[in-house]
């Protein structure tokens, strides 16, 4: 696979030696992120940028709040911190994979601007080997390792909330990851920039088939703009199919592994909504 459609890319980044000690943390990093991953965009393909910043509809990008310490509301010069910037279309990834390389604007050794606070760029994985967060590969790939094969998918299917997600439902805010609004979320998503589009029964066969059997979440708010509150959920969250169909929890499955890209629910460009799928038992 020469350009992968889905890029996540995680950034491990420590004060710049010339930044302001003295300058204090913003609360949430998420709008910082969010105009670092148009930067970046942007210094490879204007054009693209200006379009992911003004057009409507499903984003194809994400950007995590910057994860470390803040002691005294303040960047600890001895933290390594870390950034994640995905893509789910080819255009997107294809610019942030370029932005890591050699002269890049998120190359290791580089400097980087979020909020007026300078960091340098240490290290840029790109692989799942490198880091759990990190991973190329593309919408076939991914249909077709969840699709295609011998062994039916599992009856059940987590996820990892790492950032507060939360979701639109009848003009209403719901702070909960409900199976319907997880999978409508990654299948509005889906659809949006996939050549293999999805049945919109997916999401009736999740609100019908899947109950939620296992569950450690809690409620964060996050603050917005102009002083107002966003509450999202973080933790772990396990579904299981009540009516067990291969093909349905086939497509279930695929969606679960575009997650670590897409991410769930509103504001994934700012920070909201940083999830994955859990393999493994917990």
């Amino acid at each position: 696979m020469s350009s992968p459609d889905l890029v996540s890319i995680v950034l491990i980044l420590r004060a710049a030696p010339e930044a302001d000690p003295l300058l204090e943390a913003p609360p949430w990093w998420g709008r910082a992120s969010h105009a670092l991953a148009l930067a970046a965009i942007g210094r490879d393909d204007p054009a693209l940028a200006a379009v992911l910043h003004e057009g409507d509809g499903p984003r194809p990008f994400t950007a995590s709040s910057l994860m470390g310490r803040f002691p005294g509301r303040r960047v600890d010069p001895a933290e390594a911190y870390t950034l994640r910037l995905t893509a789910i279309q080819a255009a997107p990834a294809a610019a942030l994979l370029r932005a890591t390389t050699s002269g890049g604007a998120l190359a290791p050794g580089g400097p980087v601007d979020l909020d007026h606070h300078l960091f340098r760029v240490e290290t840029a994985h790109l692989a799942a080997e490198a880091h759990p967060w990190a991973g190329t590969t593309g919408y076939a790939e991914l249909a077709a390792a969840r699709l295609v094969g011998p062994e039916p998918p599992p009856r059940q299917i987590s996820f990892i909330f790492t950032s507060p997600t939360a979701f639109r439902s009848q003009e209403r805010h719901i702070p909960v990851p409900l199976p319907d609004l997880t999978f409508g979320s990654l299948l509005d998503r889906w659809n949006a920039f996939s050549s293999i589009a999805f049945p919109a029964e997916t999401k009736r066969y999740a609100a019908e088939c899947l109950a939620i059997s296992r569950y450690e979440l809690a409620t964060r708010p996050v603050q917005g703009k102009e002083g107002g509150l966003r509450v999202g959920a973080v933790g772990r969250i396990t579904f299981t199919a009540l009516n067990y169909d291969r093909y349905w929890m086939s497509v279930l499955g695929a969606l679960a592994g575009f997650a670590l890209y897409a991410g769930a629910g509103i504001q994934t460009t700012a920070g909201l909504g940083q999830c994955r799928q859990m393999v493994d038992d917990w």
